[in-house]
């Protein structure tokens, strides 16, 4: 959730301070852009080079630098922000940001945001407990910002208690959660299918076809870029998830079958994006068929349709999405499909379209609904195929 995301980190005057050097390690693991603000005070308890350091971004501790004038512009750096984490939180900046005193640079940084702003308080037992912090603390609520709540455990002065700064990794997890309830897949579990299904002929050969898995798994990134909590059944790929999902992987359309069957009851939306076999050998040789004879004759058998089967079962209230990949008569496979699999979403594309099929970084598609209403769209990166297919999905939710 924090990939890519500009993130301000204020460090004020607290032994907890020596924290803000993990905070921001796993903050730049995570993939954030990371500028850190350090108050005077901060300063006698950590360095700028140490935090330049981890945040490969030179500290700003001063309104301008006395010795060239350089002005660190406050407006600009509020404005660059997609958040403004202040970790420790200092009873001191506290007053001040409830108050509105602007006497520093950080101060001023955070008048100027227009982003969430998160504070993790850290203090000494009976100043977390002072009744004009508490106040404080309801004041910057008042406004919209966010408190990490302080943990138990031994403080500086020896007490045990309240005031403690939430460790680095509690930290993460609260941001990681409080950016994911807000969008729009929260709470949703998804099911995405991506890549082949290699059906064994004998323990060298199969039967497969030609997808990658690019669709898929771009399918499966955007739901997880939107929220969800994805499960992702992959067939042979060389894929890999950009996002954090879990994946199962699998080979035969059987494998397949029964890794979604196991899934499917609990899940909200399923995306059956996966070329799976139509059919298998209906015999496997136990060992390499050698080159004998002039012909070699395969009978086949059907594999279970795995889409038919959850469209079969499907509760109300579950959104289930087929693909129909054509050559001929495209429109009307398609519909065929939506109705007979008992689906919500159909998603069609065409071998014959320029830009579209396996294999490819683009694709073009055509969504239609149980309606059979019909909505066309220009060739485009898989990825954004996936923006407009999550699109369409929510849409359908509302």
């Amino acid at each position: 959730m924090l990939k890519n995301k500009n993130i301000i980190l204020g460090v004020c005057g607290s032994i907890a301070a020596y924290k803000s050097a993990f905070l921001v390690r796993l903050l730049v693991k995570a993939g954030a852009n990371v500028k850190v603000i350090l108050t005077p005070d901060g300063a006698n308890f950590i360095t700028p080079l140490t935090l330049a350091t981890l945040s490969k971004n030179p500290v700003y501790t001063q309104y301008f630098e006395e010795e060239t004038g350089v002005w660190s512009n406050h407006v600009e750096l509020g404005l660059w922000a997609d958040l403004v984490l202040i970790a420790p939180i200092s009873a001191n900046t506290l007053s001040k940001l409830s108050h509105g005193i602007c006497d520093n640079l950080l101060t001023a940084v955070y008048l100027s945001a227009k982003c969430p702003v998160y504070v993790a308080p850290a203090m000494d037992l009976d100043m977390w407990k002072h009744e004009s912090t508490q106040q404080n603390i309801d004041r910057i609520k008042s406004f919209g910002n966010t408190v990490i709540a302080p943990g138990k455990g031994e403080l500086a002065s020896g007490l045990y208690g309240e005031g403690r700064m939430s460790e680095p990794e509690e930290i993460i997890a609260f941001l990681n959660d409080r950016i994911k309830s807000q969008l729009p897949f929260y709470g949703k579990k998804v099911l995405v299918t991506a890549g082949p299904t290699y059906e064994a002929i004998d323990p060298v050969r199969f039967i497969g076809n030609h997808s990658s898995g690019k669709m898929g798994f771009a399918i499966a990134d955007e739901f997880a870029k939107l929220g969800a909590e994805v499960n992702l059944i992959a067939g042979p790929t060389a894929q890999m998830a950009e996002q954090a999902l879990k994946r199962t992987d699998v080979i035969s359309a059987k494998d397949m079958l029964d890794a979604c069957d196991s899934l499917f009851g609990e899940t909200d939306i399923v995306v059956m994006c996966a070329a799976v076999a139509d059919y298998r050998p209906k015999t496997v040789a136990d060992q390499k068929i050698k080159k004998q004879n002039e012909q070699l004759n395969l009978e086949l058998e059907k594999t279970t349709d795995i889409l038919a089967s959850l469209g079969q079962r499907k509760k109300a209230g579950q959104i289930l999405v087929g693909f129909a990949l054509e050559t001929n008569d495209e429109v009307a496979y398609a519909k065929g499909k939506l109705e007979k699999k008992n689906l919500d979403l159909v998603v069609l594309n065409s071998m014959n379209d320029k830009g579209a099929g396996f294999k490819g970084d683009t694709n073009k598609i055509t969504i239609f609904n149980r309606a059979f209403e019909r909505t066309d769209f220009e060739v485009k990166p898989k990825a954004e195929v996936a923006q407009d297919i999550c699109a369409a999905i929510l849409n359908l939710m509302k």
